[in-house]
């Protein structure tokens, strides 16, 4: 479990982990980020309360170079990646095993339950169980067992990690995606099974909901800048949605200008009219998911408002990704976290 300014959420998560009714032995290792919260006191209480529990320093703060730091640690021959933000049901290592036994897959995944207690986090986590907002992958919409392009946190055979190099420590976002790529180029099977269910606690303000995914877009475009055509085509809809509006706002303005001082010449006017034809379906579409989700009036607001943000900070993210590279780019949602509670 890699831990970051998770004060909030660590003791419940660590809880259902050791809550499990898996009929094996079982440790959990904490790779413990730079966290400013008061999670390394949480940490520290839970360890001493249970010797199963041990942490491991992870000062750089990446995921996947904690996820290594913490692989490493471990002892056993079943890797299960968790996430402090995350609560597991008690019966989700044992149908885990369960499935990577009978599917004999190197990775088996489930499903994301994204939850909320507020009402904006309960819009996030609409939009992430949302074919409209995160599109229409099954760990995050469901569907039916079987082969899976990724898979929703992991659960592994550690001579599989071991064959592919574990996690790529170069990458701060995306490094799931990657790892199964790897997992799949090498000749292994990734799996779905919708019998595990995760639930997970998505970002609860407007500017880390931003933040989170501009980031998450940053990394994809690293990602199409080292494996191109490897990247799903649903990748690059957000951005060319930016582009989109980008180039209808520019013609838009010039026209505006041109008919200040003059007459609109009539190849201009298509132009800016052609341009404007996706914002504008666009917007008819963002008014569609008010017009029908269920809920109040502020509900559906939300909503809305939760996808726009996702789409958009998440495509100029990829654009910036796909130009410039990440380089340093960190997500940054999470790097203060709340007091304990």
């Amino acid at each position: 479990m890699p831990v970051l300014n998770e004060a909030r959420y660590l003791a419940a998560a660590v809880g259902t982990v050791m809550a499990q009714d898996y009929p094996g032995p079982r440790e959990l290792v904490l790779a413990l980020g730079p966290s400013t919260d008061g999670t390394d006191a949480v940490a520290e209480r839970l360890a001493a309360a249970d010797p199963r529990i041990r942490l491991v320093p992870n000062p750089g703060m990446d995921i996947p170079i904690g996820l290594n730091l913490a692989i490493a640690a471990s002892t056993h021959d079943v890797v299960v990646r968790v996430d402090a933000h995350t609560q597991i049901p008690v019966d989700y290592t044992r149908i885990a095993v369960r499935s990577l036994e009978a599917s004999g897959a190197a990775n088996v995944g489930g499903l994301m339950l994204a939850t909320g207690d507020t009402p904006l986090q309960r819009a996030v986590a609409r939009g992430y169980r949302s074919r409209i907002g995160l599109g229409g992958g099954s760990y995050h919409v469901g569907g039916e067992a079987g082969p899976t392009e990724s898979a929703y946190l992991g659960v592994f055979r550690r001579d599989a990690l071991v064959d592919v190099g574990g996690y790529d420590e170069t990458l701060r976002r995306g490094e799931d995606w990657e790892l199964n790529y790897r997992l799949r180029a090498a000749g292994h099977l990734v799996w779905f099974d919708p019998a595990l269910q995760v639930t997970y606690w998505p970002r609860e303000t407007w500017p880390k909901l931003a933040r989170q995914f501009h980031s998450t877009g940053v990394w994809r475009g690293e990602l199409v800048r080292r494996m191109g055509a490897s990247n799903g085509v649903r990748f690059f809809v957000p951005p060319a949605l930016v582009v989109a509006i980008v180039l209808a706002a520019v013609v838009g303005a010039a026209t505006a200008v041109v008919a200040v001082v003059g007459t609109v010449p009539a190849w201009l006017a298509i132009v800016a009219a052609l341009l404007g034809v996706g914002p504008a379906s666009y917007a008819a579409l963002l008014l569609g998911v008010v017009a029908t989700t269920p809920g109040s009036l502020g509900d559906r607001l939300r909503f809305a408002g939760v996808v726009a943000v996702m789409h958009l900070a998440w495509g100029s993210g990829f654009l910036q990704g796909v130009v410039r590279g990440a380089g340093t780019n960190r997500d940054t949602s999470r790097s203060e976290g709340p007091a304990p509670a």
